[in-house]
């Protein structure tokens, strides 16, 4: 792979907080106390909420190569590719590059898992990684 473990391991984390998300209003009739209700919405997606421009930052700023690995190692862990057609995957990832790569990735609902079935492929996991990490990404 020509991405380092370390940041796809940050991604995944990352892909995690987003995954988790609710997408609109989650109890817009609940009756809760409405000083409360952002503390209970915790998981609800707002507009305001830093996460998914954090991981398209991160995602633009890999190079050409990192980006084509991230695409194929998602379909190593999606089951299209096995760990020996990496070569093959990588290949059509560079050349389908139609829609932005931070697009595609974020409109897979379970990228996290995907991710983490592509290192498990190639006997890596995050496991062993730090996860306290860098602030952001």
């Amino acid at each position: 792979m020509d991405i380092a473990l370390d940041k796809v391991c940050a991604l995944i984390r990352q892909a995690r907080q987003f995954d988790v998300k609710e997408q609109g209003d989650s109890d817009a009739d609940s009756g809760s106390n409405p000083t409360d209700d952002r503390a209970f919405d915790v998981l609800e997606d707002a507009p305001d909420d830093p996460v998914e421009g954090e991981i398209r930052a991160f995602i633009s700023g890999l190079n050409e190569d990192e980006r084509a690995n991230l695409v194929a190692l998602v379909w190593v862990g999606r089951g299209d590719y096995g760990p020996d057609e990496w070569d093959d995957a990588v290949a059509l990832a560079r050349e389908r590059r139609d829609t932005p790569t931070d697009d595609y990735l974020l409109g897979i609902p379970n990228l996290p898992d995907l991710l983490d079935e592509g290192l498990a492929a190639f006997d890596l996991s995050c496991v062993d990684e730090d996860v306290g990490g860098p602030a952001g990404v």
